[in-house]
């Protein structure tokens, strides 16, 4: 054998891995604090909630740490798991979590995102706690699930006097993983079953049923006790230490509470049937349940529950508004992460010309969203003493949970486009964002009911056209192009009222002028141009990325670095 051709043979083995060294690839976004480093974030708290700037940065760093990032990872790797039953034969209907499930619960709760606004004396609460939620949702959404829900369920308790001890554990900040009492937790996580296999949204059609059985001291007020027989389809946190959930009385809806444990320490007789496969939301537990001869405490007037539960489903809605506003936040961040420290072809992939369009296009969408969702929590915290704010909010927040919810997925598909293949795969945090997208606009009522209940508000409370009408007045002048979108969202409005069929694109427009009327008070000009420029003008294609020629590629900079958080 040849010398050269033998000694080449001997070296080429140790020469193999010099593919293998890492020279470009874009780096972890981690390190960061999604709070202080978020202009939006934080000038929206300084004007409406100061008192509540240290305990967003302090979850704000929480989200931009590298282990918590991991936590969520290994939650959504490792699926929640049924057990109906333990190893000695015994019914427990139970579900069993990776210990990242729990670690992150614990996190949620010891920063206050389900329970702020309940907790606090200050004004801005339902605000302060919005953003709390903004943040938490650029953690992990599964675990934002039971935040919202507990979120939402101290309006239920606060009606029923034999809930106040529910009430009371509902502002807890310790979470308990157990089957212990109410009267034996330092916090406790709520539960919704509502969906039925018969009606789905529609509640009118519930076919679980309810007979009196007793009343007795709870807790040291008297509760009426019934027992419920039925079948519940979608059941979210199932190992929930109570739910509200609706059942007929002599053929009227009524709206019941139903605590895993009862108050001899048993367990009630509540059969989790089997876990939802979903194609995202990996690491919640969403279940089928069935009840039979099941103990609830009756919650309001039997018939009224329809009208029981709506008293929550404000804020339910406002908080997917929100989660679907920090969802978006998320993906942004990563796709800045990812094509700034990233090259091609000569430069990093964000100083591409026409990656700086999708990149600024994304941007202007996302302060649009959190601005919208932080206006209904404005409005929320003033509803009680403020007709305007009640008003609005009563047909702005169905808006805003609708068209949030409905953009998140062309964000989060736009950001994976930022990646390419590197997103495509589940060590990347963009692959769980993608298909968790979808799922806020489906929960608590998809799309089109959301439009027929913005439609319904404006129908039963016409108030609400003239609280909107308010709402813009004080910006007219400012930008012809807000003037004109003002006008034709009145014209739809109109349409609207008269024909079903435009409820959509009524709603949209309803939407794009209220995110354009907080953009002209709380945003920059470039930020602002870009918005009319394309969201109200005619240079503007169906994807991100094509902001035409009212958009400079300064201006497109200008809003690129505004948005990043990891500078």
């Amino acid at each position: 054998m040849n010398q050269s051709v033998h000694t080449e043979a001997l070296t080429a083995p140790a020469n193999r891995y010099r593919t293998h060294q890492v020279l470009n690839q874009a780096q972890p976004a981690a390190g960061f604090n999604a709070f202080s480093n978020d202009a939006v974030l934080t000038a929206a708290i300084q004007r409406e909630a100061p008192w509540a700037a240290q305990k967003c940065a302090a979850l704000g760093a929480v989200a931009g740490d590298d282990a918590v990032q991991d936590l969520a990872r290994l939650a959504n790797k490792h699926d929640p798991e049924l057990k109906t039953h333990d190893r000695f034969g015994h019914r427990i209907d139970w579900v069993e979590f990776h210990p990242s499930w729990h670690q992150l619960m614990s996190l949620a709760w010891q920063h206050e995102v389900p329970n702020l606004s309940w907790r606090t004396s200050e004004s801005g609460g339902h605000y302060a706690r919005a953003v709390l939620s903004y943040l938490w949702n650029q953690v992990e959404q599964g675990t934002a699930c039971p935040t919202g829900m507990a979120y939402a369920s101290y309006a239920g308790f606060s009606a029923e006097p034999a809930l106040a001890i529910w009430a009371e554990k509902s502002r807890g900040t310790q979470y308990e993983f157990s089957r212990n009492e109410v009267g034996d937790k330092p916090s406790v996580v709520i539960g919704y079953a509502m969906t039925e296999k018969q009606g789905g949204s529609d509640l009118r059609e519930t076919q679980t049923t309810a007979r009196f059985s007793h009343m007795a001291n709870y807790h040291g007020a008297t509760a009426h006790w019934y027992e419920l027989t039925g079948h519940k389809w979608f059941c979210s946190v199932p190992q929930s230490d109570g739910f509200f959930t609706l059942a007929k009385v002599n053929g009227g809806v009524t709206c019941f509470f139903l605590p895993r444990t009862l108050p001899d320490g048993s367990f009630n007789a509540f059969y989790v049937q089997r876990l939802k496969d979903k194609a995202g939301n990996r690491s919640n537990a969403s279940s089928e349940v069935e009840y039979a001869g099941t103990l609830a405490i009756r919650v309001g007037e039997e018939g009224h529950g329809i009208r029981e539960i709506l008293s929550h489903a404000h804020l339910t809605r406002l908080d997917f508004a929100v989660g679907s506003a920090g969802l978006m936040r998320q993906s942004l961040t990563l796709a800045l992460q990812h094509t700034t420290t990233r090259n091609a072809f000569g430069t990093s992939i964000a100083d591409r010309p026409m990656m700086r369009n999708v990149l600024a296009d994304m941007a202007v969408e996302v302060e649009a969203a959190t601005l919208f969702a932080l206006r209904i929590a404005k409005a929320t915290d003033g509803m009680e003493l403020d007709e305007h704010e009640k008003l609005l909010a009563r047909v702005a927040t169905p808006a805003a949970k609708f068209f949030n919810c409905s953009r998140a997925p062309a964000i989060a598909y736009e950001a994976l486009q930022c990646h390419g293949g590197n997103g495509f795969i589940e060590e990347n945090p963009m692959a769980r964002l993608y298909r968790e997208a979808p799922l806020n606009s489906v929960w608590e009522g998809t799309a089109n009911m959301m439009c027929m209940d913005v439609r319904r508000a404006m129908t039963r409370t016409p108030e609400t056209r003239d609280a909107l009408t308010t709402e813009w007045r004080q910006f007219a002048g400012q930008d012809k192009r807000f003037d004109t979108l003002v006008a034709s969202t009145q014209q739809l409005v109109d349409a609207a009222l008269a024909d079903e069929f435009y409820a959509r694109p009524m709603t949209e427009a309803l939407a794009r002028t209220i995110q354009g009327a907080e953009l002209l008070q709380h945003s920059t000009p470039e930020v602002i141009d870009a918005f009319f420029s394309s969201r109200c003008g005619t240079g503007w294609g169906v994807h991100f990325g094509t902001m035409g020629t009212g958009m400079s590629p300064d201006a497109a900079a200008r809003i690129v670095k505004r948005a990043n958080v990891l500078r």
